[in-house]
């Protein structure tokens, strides 16, 4: 399944469970209950962000998008983890609140609640759990938030009904949204890593040149840049140094060596080994060299 539809999937079922919420709340008259159904209202709107930056982001490169849209998609992540965060930051914040005062619940409505609530959250994140796409994984977080927070209910609900020991809701809100806090912030990370243009993920730019070095009549390798769009494609840019007469041996072999190494999208400057590089201050590996004098 595309990212695309699953993250709609996600959004569709928040979208009816937080109105189901609303009139069960209300009729309920549960606060506790209102208040959450904002908080899905919430999280099915950064959704549907995620879902129009993600169909965003599959539209072909063109004029002024010369590498597509790809990052759009880094952007919904982007979003719907900020989102998460500041969600995760009230929980936590309110959680303290209710331990210092203890507030009586009506728990069997909310039991009721939170078996519904549970089995909708379970399915969308299911729906959106594997896949290595960084908008993915953020509205998967939010389906876990929802998930454990149903569950958080649904055994706070119980434990109190045999123990009436009320801050037990409390101290469970408040474990849920630190192990969130964790992992949006891991995911913000990634994103951002995205947006800084850092070497993807598990790829080292030493390693590219000492490979592409050993291919035959490279002489020289210099000025290797790594970067992706959306961190699953990799694209490389590189100046080799040749004789004129092997550029385009040279070229094949070296794009030929990068895919296999998942570098998709490789953009090779020949130049021939009395060629002054433009910059001087090219060479990344002068520098790597001294030290080892020393």
């Amino acid at each position: 399944m595309s990212s695309k539809t699953s993250i709609l999937i996600a959004f569709l079922l928040n979208f009816f469970f937080a109105i189901f919420e609303l009139i069960g709340g209300f009729f309920s008259k549960s606060v506790a209950i209102m208040s959450d159904a904002l908080h899905d209202a919430g999280d099915a709107l950064s959704i549907g962000i995620s879902y129009f930056l993600e169909k965003k982001s599959e539209r072909k490169a063109n004029d002024v998008y010369t590498y597509g849209y790809r990052r759009y998609s880094v952007l919904g992540a982007l979003i719907t983890t900020i989102i998460l965060i500041c969600g995760s930051l009230i929980v936590i914040i309110s959680s303290v609140k209710r331990l210092i005062n203890p507030v009586r619940v009506n728990y069997n409505g909310m039991l009721i609640l939170a078996i519904v609530g549970f089995v909708i959250n379970f399915l969308a994140a299911y729906v959106t759990k594997d896949g290595d796409n960084v908008n993915k994984k953020a509205v998967n977080l939010h389906m876990m938030e929802d998930v454990l927070g149903w569950l958080v209910v649904l055994v706070g609900s119980i434990v109190i009904r045999l123990t009436k020991f009320y801050a037990i809701d409390s101290l469970m809100s408040l474990g849920v949204a630190i192990f969130l806090l964790i992992h949006a912030f891991r995911n913000l990370k990634e994103a951002l890593d995205l947006f800084l243009e850092k070497t993807p993920k598990g790829y080292d730019v030493k390693k590219i040149i000492s490979l592409v070095k050993e291919v035959p009549h490279v002489l020289e390798v210099h000025h290797v840049h790594l970067w992706s769009m959306d961190g699953e494609s990799v694209y490389a840019t590189m100046h080799v140094v040749s004789d004129a007469k092997h550029f385009k041996k040279v070229k094949q072999d070296v794009k030929k060596l990068l895919s296999e190494n998942n570098i998709s999208h490789v953009t090779i400057e020949m130049e021939e080994k009395n060629d002054e590089c433009a910059e001087k201050n090219c060479e990344i590996k002068e520098v790597a060299h001294h030290h080892h004098h020393h």
